[in-house]
């Protein structure tokens, strides 16, 4: 299938089959972080399009020497659904919203497999750097809010999740 750097060089050069499978590599783990943080199908979606949207339009807005694609990819879906969720107004209906997808079956176990290693390095991190993400990655805080909420000074927060991801990537690139 490609390495990611193989396939972004393709990207880079306009190559719309090397997208695809960038989109198919990442896109359904991209949409459960969205989703994980929106809870709203639709705008997860739309996230989900808008982010590799923008890695079409602009490849070069991601560069490996700050990371593998994977993670870069997550971490943007998380940013930007947390953007997302912050200009949402009070006054808007929270009800579910139902959208049919057809599921590549494939795509899907691997993202599953990738999530129960994910699970597995996370498990085995401290207990501090668990709650830390899981705040930050799952519940959309900022880490000011995660700060106020733990009763953590600020600067311990932020190492405690830079720490985290660090671990995160060494052992998903192990």
């Amino acid at each position: 299938m490609g390495s990611d750097q193989s396939l972004m060089a393709e990207v880079r050069a306009g190559g719309e089959q090397a997208m695809a499978k960038v989109f198919d590599r990442y896109a359904g783990l991209v949409y459960s972080v969205a989703l994980r943080v929106l809870k709203d199908a639709g705008q997860a979606e739309d996230v989900m399009q808008e982010i590799f949207f923008q890695l079409w339009r602009n490849p070069d807005s991601f560069s490996f020497s700050r990371g593998t694609l994977g993670t870069w990819l997550l971490v943007v879906a998380r940013n930007r659904a947390i953007d997302q969720l912050r200009q949402r107004r009070p006054a808007e209906p929270v009800d579910e919203v139902v959208v049919a997808s057809t599921t590549n079956l494939q795509s899907e176990a691997e993202r599953s497999i990738l999530m129960q290693r994910v699970r597995g390095i996370v498990g085995d991190l401290p207990q501090e750097q668990q709650q830390s993400l899981q705040l930050a990655f799952f519940d959309g805080l900022s880490h000011s809010e995660i700060a106020e909420r733990t009763g953590q000074p600020l600067g311990t927060v932020k190492t405690r999740i830079r720490s985290a991801l660090s671990s995160l990537r060494k052992r998903l690139e192990a």
